[in-house]
């Protein structure tokens, strides 16, 4: 998939292997998962802002114009979990090439399991679909946590054209 901005810089591509690593999905009590339904765009917008924080994504009706108009968009790529309190605690948003467009956890939510289990689903989910790799892009500067835990999961850099 073509990258919508070239990469800045400490900007990686990583790749996880679709191959006899991948364990099932494992959710922390008092969360669940389930695939993303129209009335849940606002909320993701709002998670997606909270937690990134850089302005990228713009006012939700711009944001949703491209996202959902987006030819790699998949409703069912868009995993979002929910807490006991019926909150959106985090999101994993895929598009259809196996790729993790955004991951995203809320700060209160953090610590707990929920990113590791969002992606171990989003590769299973991949490779359910016939996908041999996900791949994903990430800060190693800005989002070191989160370097560190697709390391755990097995992820590697690989080269920016894939």
């Amino acid at each position: 998939m073509p990258e919508p901005r070239p990469p800045a810089l400490n900007d990686i591509r990583l790749r996880k292997i679709l191959d006899e690593t991948l364990v099932p999905a494992h959710w922390p009590e008092g969360f669940v998962m389930r695939c993303f339904e129209p009335a849940d765009a606002a909320p993701l917008h709002a998670l997606l802002t909270e937690v990134f924080d850089d302005g990228a994504d713009g006012p939700f009706e711009d944001w949703w114009e491209r996202i959902s108009g987006d030819p790699e968009f998949d409703p069912a790529l868009c995993f979002l979990v929910i807490d006991a309190k019926g909150r959106l605690a985090a999101a994993a948003l895929c598009w259809t090439s196996a790729f993790v467009k955004d991951l995203a956890v809320h700060p209160e939510a953090r610590g707990k399991g929920i990113a590791e289990a969002l992606m171990w689903h989003a590769f299973s989910t991949f490779r359910d679909r016939g996908a041999d790799y996900v791949d994903l892009k990430t800060n190693t500067v800005e989002n070191a946590a989160a370097v560190r835990l697709y390391e755990r999961l097995g992820m590697k850099p690989v080269a920016w054209e894939g």
